[in-house]
């Protein structure tokens, strides 16, 4: 983990990904669902009270005529100001116009939080990154299907793509 970060709220989005109730309610390691969208919901709040942009990524099956129940993102956490994108790969990046949304903000940094550690948000991160964008993972604002996926993660791919943080670590040059 890295020291705390002063981020620039005027260039910098929090990217949460598949916080989705029927996957928040899956069997998750190191922590529940429901403990990473409290981490999440408390991020969100923070960014907000910066004006920072906040995105909330969610999937949805591209093969099927009705989405399961569950894929809407989780009740209340979709505000007024927020970007909503829709999905249908691991990442949120492919075919999704998040890139031409961020650059509209002026975006340069993306902070990480959601599920699958190393699906969805390693996916997403890892398409960031080619697109040149500087990248934070907050390791307690995410969870994967075991702790050793969430763990090879955030111990040895995201350290060399960014830095690793935890949910007290975030702070911003107005704070």
């Amino acid at each position: 983990m890295t020291a705390p970060l002063a981020l620039d709220p005027a260039r910098t989005a929090l990217v949460l990904v598949d916080l989705m109730d029927r996957i928040v309610g899956l069997p998750l390691e190191p922590r529940k669902g429901t403990e990473v969208l409290a981490a999440a919901e408390e991020l969100a709040t923070q960014f907000r009270s910066v004006g920072a942009l906040v995105v909330l990524i969610r999937v949805e099956r591209p093969t099927v005529a009705e989405q399961p129940p569950g894929s809407g993102l989780a009740a209340g956490l979709l505000r007024l100001g927020d970007v909503e994108i829709v999905k249908r790969t691991i990442g949120g990046f492919q075919g999704t116009g998040l890139d031409g949304r961020l650059r509209e903000h002026g975006i340069t940094t993306l902070v990480f939080g959601g599920i699958a550690t190393n699906l969805g948000v390693e996916s997403t991160a890892r398409a960031a990154g080619d697109l040149d964008y500087d990248l934070v993972f907050v390791e307690d604002a995410m969870a994967a299907f075991t702790a050793a996926e969430h763990e090879a993660s955030v111990r040895l791919d995201f350290p060399r793509l960014g830095s690793v943080v935890r949910t007290a670590d975030v702070h911003f040059t107005s704070d």
